[in-house]
């Protein structure tokens, strides 16, 4: 069994649309995947109805929440979610439009460095789908003022870039609630490098947190080691998924690449079974 339990799509930063993803993920033979955009569940609904073609493959719906620590941030992957979920549907809107808002600000920000982004350009890349960062990245990658992604965000937009904006943030316990509230199991997304991660876990995990992404993209034998360790202390699921964006974005590596062993997911179906969630 090939499992991928981190995929984005059109739907936010991705390249590939909810359907084109669903293909790729048959084609490499993969059995269950989980389509998580940031902020984002309007790709679900397309990718359920696309797997129809696939018999093979089954789709997890989920969702990708970014929250705030001090210095940092963290973000937690809900799984099984309720993707009609009014609730959630209102709170996703309310931080799409704060990513929107901040994408304004980064491009003002650029222009300020001599980095002449369209804003236009910007929201055609969107297509309507939640602006993000990558968005940005790939009108200036047009304009030939980067040579990749990776650049954009090292030398301009990443969390210490001249043109970083912060944005509207649930925190890590709010993120968690709001994925239980809509029916689904939160898990802590790459945690590798989060400051304090160890105080963090058994905070989350009493809010409800049910797994951690401890096989990730560019994870070594001995990180993956520490995390599952971590998990089963604070008796968490262990989970993962290659965090796939598109061939050229730069951020994670192909679906399916990462190795994550069966029996995490049946162990994270199981808990999905137990609550009588959607599957």
């Amino acid at each position: 069994m090939r499992v991928d339990l981190h995929l984005h799509t059109t739907a936010s930063d991705g390249q590939l649309s909810p359907a084109e993803m669903v293909h790729k993920a048959a084609e490499l033979g993969l059995s269950v995947i989980a389509i998580t955009d940031h902020d984002s569940i309007e790709g679900v609904e397309p990718a359920l109805a696309a797997a129809k073609d696939f018999p093979g493959l089954s789709v997890i719906p989920g969702v990708e929440l970014s929250t705030d620590i001090p210095g940092g941030e963290v973000h937690i992957l809900g799984y099984f979610i309720d993707h009609r979920d009014q609730g959630l549907k209102r709170s996703l809107e309310s931080l799409r439009n704060s990513r929107q808002e901040r994408g304004r600000k980064i491009v003002a920000k650029l222009a300020q460095l001599n980095i002449d982004v369209d804003w236009q350009r910007v929201l055609e890349l969107a297509a309507g789908a939640s602006v993000g960062r990558p968005h940005i990245a790939q009108a200036m990658l047009e304009r030939g003022y980067i040579s990749s992604f990776r650049e954009a965000f090292s030398k301009y937009i990443g969390r210490n870039g001249p043109a970083y904006v912060e944005r509207e943030k649930l925190t890590p316990p709010q993120a968690v609630g709001l994925v239980l509230r809509a029916g689904g199991l939160p898990t802590l997304a790459h945690p590798a490098d989060i400051e304090g991660l160890e105080s963090l876990i058994p905070r989350l995990k009493q809010a409800g947190l049910v797994g951690l992404e401890s096989y990730y993209d560019g994870y070594s034998k001995e990180t993956i080691s520490w995390l599952n360790g971590l998990a089963r202390d604070h008796g968490v699921i262990t989970c993962g998924g290659s965090d796939y964006h598109g061939s050229e974005a730069g951020i994670g590596s192909e679906p399916g690449s990462v190795n994550l062993p069966p029996e995490c997911v049946a162990q994270l179906m199981a808990v999905a079974e137990q609550r009588q969630l959607a599957f």
